[in-house]
């Protein structure tokens, strides 16, 4: 779709861009950018002070399918994607059956092309089955085209096995994702080892289960090198060592979610299950530590860890329910009312966050809107305000911590590879009202 975007304030950190922009897009990639280009024969979307931004880039997501379809699938994962402003997402290995080997993988890929919404990415799996024991089939996943390596969802316990599946990781050029857990910590826990938890009288998981597996894969990583990528950090003590490793040089990545960057272990109130998530939400003085490490650049990426669950797998007590929150559609209204209006991050800073720096880690075209790039942008419009509301989700999951929350920074237009799939929260595909491209303009 060759077009015009004008009015809009366009945020493009890596090229030194911040203010009004012009942007022509051509053959589906960004074809020019000034503060005016003057006539052109195409048309026009006038985006009247709007901000213009690269597209958000997941580098965590679950999108259950194959084989937990009713939790979500590829097409409602990449609905719930653009909904919330992401023009791409990396799709963990853990569905039924695990993508182990390229056959899984392919199936992915082309689901994703049917769905033609985001972009999805699969991250294969480390070990066959899951289960810890011999390594998947890296080297034929990454002939397939997977960004990454990770049995996400279970801790990789074996010291000699992820050795060396970091030096294949190391070879092939692609990131091992740590899951960090050490399961003989962390035993049956299901809520952090602080006050709340023991006043509800649940098993707890200590921090320590966190801090031990990645104290064990930064050294590892110190002895290979290549690319660790360390999942979900939630603890201070976590933070103590990611800063140590820093210093010391070692070469690594980490992310932190939405929901340890914004909550504690209040949030699970009365036991509620739609804040049940593994690592556990932790204490004020943890996410004080991880807001601490995402401004000084200690942890580089925020990922949702989007995981949907079917409403009533988590309409059942605590201890039965299953982990996780979902996120892609709350992700950045969250972060720019809860840390871009408070000042606690610059608008810069959160484009490196959640699209520069994934696309880095994966390898991956995107983080920024330079004449001859794909066409994949978010449009945000600050002052729009929403109310959190899981029936409004285009993900099959409704189980987020978030319900009934007041937040600004809605995003309003979603284009992927030059077309427009997200605009005013409808979603090409799935909404049988979504506008002709005339009725836009």
């Amino acid at each position: 779709m060759d077009l015009l975007l004008k009015g809009g304030i366009l945020h493009d950190p890596v090229n030194g861009w911040e203010g009004p922009a012009e942007i022509l897009i051509k053959d589906d990639k960004i074809e020019a950018v000034s503060l005016s280009l003057g006539p052109v024969e195409v048309p026009v979307l006038e985006l009247k002070g709007k901000i213009v931004m690269p597209g958000l880039i997941d580098v965590h997501v679950h999108l259950r399918e194959p084989g937990q379809e009713s939790k979500e699938t590829i097409a409602t994962g990449c609905a719930a994607a653009v909904a919330g402003g992401f023009t791409a997402v990396a799709c963990m290995a853990n569905t039924d059956p695990p993508a182990d080997c390229k056959e899984i993988v392919s199936y992915i890929k082309e689901k994703s092309r049917a769905a033609d919404l985001a972009r999805v990415y699969p991250i294969g799996a480390l070990t066959r089955g899951l289960k810890g024991q011999k390594l998947a089939a890296m080297w034929e996943m990454a002939q397939e085209g997977v960004k990454g390596f990770s049995d996400d969802g279970r801790p990789l316990m074996n010291s000699m096995l992820m050795l060396r599946a970091l030096q294949f990781g190391l070879v092939l050029g692609l990131p091992v994702i740590s899951h960090c857990e050490d399961l003989f910590l962390s035993g049956n826990g299901v809520v952090h080892d602080g006050v709340h938890g023991y006043k509800l009288g649940l098993p707890v998981q200590p921090a320590v289960s966190e801090a031990a597996m990645i104290a064990r894969d930064i050294l590892l990583q110190q002895k290979v090198g290549g690319k660790l990528h360390l999942a979900h950090i939630s603890a201070r003590e976590s933070v103590a060592l990611l800063r140590w490793a820093k210093d010391a040089g070692i070469n690594f990545t980490s992310e932190v979610t939405p929901h340890h960057l914004l909550l504690t272990e209040e949030a699970v109130g009365c036991f509620d299950t739609d804040a049940k998530m593994n690592p556990p939400l932790r204490t004020s003085a943890d996410r004080e530590a991880l807001l601490e490490a995402l401004q000084e650049g200690i942890i580089e990426i925020i990922a949702t860890d989007h995981a949907p669950h079917h409403p009533q797998e988590k309409e059942t007590d605590f201890l039965s329910a299953p982990f996780g929150v979902v996120g892609l559609e709350t992700a950045f209204p969250l972060l720019w009312t809860k840390l871009i209006e408070k000042g606690a991050l610059s608008l810069s800073e959160l484009i490196e966050n959640l699209s520069t720096a994934p696309a880095n880690l994966l390898g991956v075209p995107g983080g920024n809107l330079a004449p001859g790039v794909p066409a994949d942008l978010v449009v945000i419009d600050p002052d729009k305000k929403h109310i959190v509301s899981r029936d409004n989700f285009y993900s099959r999951g409704q189980n987020t911590p978030f319900e009934g929350w007041k937040l600004s920074g809605t995003p309003v237009m979603t284009m992927v590879d030059g077309d427009i799939k997200m605009w005013k929260g409808k979603v090409k595909g799935f909404s049988h009202d979504f506008p002709e491209f005339e009725e836009m303009c």
